[in-house]
Parts: C-alpha cells; sequence; structure tokens
C-alpha cells in the first residue's frame, strides 16, 4: 500500500495516529493486538559524532532482557539483516559516519530484525539519491515477497507506481483510493 500526495496534506499525521504516537480524533484503528510494527522515518537526528557502530545501532531492536549480552541466535539474526541490507562491509563504522543511503539501510535492517509482519516506511527515500531510492525499495520489495505487508509513504509518483499494489491518496480536498494503476499522474503543481 502506497499513501501518496503532497507535503501537509496529513500523510505523516496518518502514521503517527497508526503508531499510536498522536490521538485519533474520530474514528478507529483496528489490528491485532499482537501485530508486530516495523517503522522507518524519513529522518533521525543522528550526527556525526553518534557513537554506536552500524552492527550496534541495528541490534538496539533486540528485545529487552535482563542480561547485556547477545545470544548465538541473536547475533546470526542481526548479522542476517546486516547482510539483507548490504551493510555487511560497513558494519563495524560508526553510524554517524554512514551516508544518508547507509543510514536509511541501517534503520530499516533495524525495523526489520524483531521480524514484523507490517513494515511502515514514512518517506525514507526522500532524502537519497536515484540508485539509493531503488536499492532500499529493492531490499523492502524481497520482504515484501516473503508475506511482509508494506505501507510506503511517498510524494513521488514513479516510486509509487513501480513498487506499490494500491493506493491511498491524500489531498487537501479529502482521499481516494484504488489498485496501483489508477492513481493520477501528478500534474505540474502536484507531487513529483
Amino acid at each position: 500500500m502506497v499513501v501518496i500526495g503532497d507535503n501537509g496534506v496529513g500523510k505523516t499525521t496518518l502514521i503517527r495516529s497508526l503508531l499510536g504516537l498522536l490521538p485519533i480524533m474520530s474514528g478507529t484503528i483496528n489490528y491485532a493486538d499482537d501485530l508486530r510494527i516495523g517503522y522507518v522515518p524519513q529522518f533521525r537526528n543522528i550526527d556525526d559524532e553518534y557513537p554506536l557502530s552500524i552492527r550496534d545501532f541495528v541490534a538496539l531492536n533486540l528485545p529487552q532482557r535482563p542480561f547485556p549480552w547477545i545470544t548465538k541466535k541473536e547475533h546470526r539474526a542481526i548479522e542476517r539483516m546486516l547482510r539483507l541490507t548490504n551493510l555487511t562491509t560497513i558494519a563495524d563504522r560508526p553510524l554517524g559516519l554512514a551516508s544518508g543511503g547507509e543510514k536509511q539501510r541501517a534503520y530499516l535492517a533495524q525495523a526489520l530484525l524483531r521480524n514484523p509482519q507490517l513494515l511502515i516506511l514514512d518517506e525514507s527515500t526522500a532524502s537519497l539519491d536515484n540508485d539509493m531510492k531503488y536499492e532500499l525499495l529493492n531490499v523492502v520489495a524481497r520482504f515484501q515477497q516473503s508475506g511482509l505487508s508494506v505501507i510506503f509513504v511517498t510524494h513521488d509518483w514513479e516510486l509509487a507506481t513501480e513498487y506499490g499494489n494500491r493506493f491511498l491518496r491524500l489531498t487537501p480536498n479529502g482521499a481516494s483510493s484504488g489498485p496501483i494503476n489508477e492513481l493520477p499522474k501528478p500534474t505540474v503543481e502536484g507531487a513529483k
């Protein structure tokens, strides 16, 4: 599912409501109590001095336990996510020194570590160059083929039509939805 629309129409507000971070003003959101959700934001404020390596950052999403070490099974899960998101060769680099695309892949690896059933990408390709956008979304597409449900928030019509199957289009005047092949192409004034 692609959530698409121009800046300011409520895409991130919708996602924050789905995640329980904002109160719902009307209506309801229903999903299973045990639904595992992974979330990749558009931006995180991680500066050059951020001390954790990419591997350690990904490991932050391990379940909380009363002991400070990771098990062999958890280590294998971390290494698998690093491999699947093409981060193995730079796993020991401090996250603060990673490029924008490398950071986004680290956020994705962290979100996928706990094997979510639903992955929410909140404009996670917005600040990436074209090659990095496609690299990130190709990784997501491989997980989708294994049954992962994805909500991809974007304002990029081309990415939406290439990677989506259904759409929810938000505008200042309301919303529309349907199969991705019915998503109207934006006008010059509209989204990219």
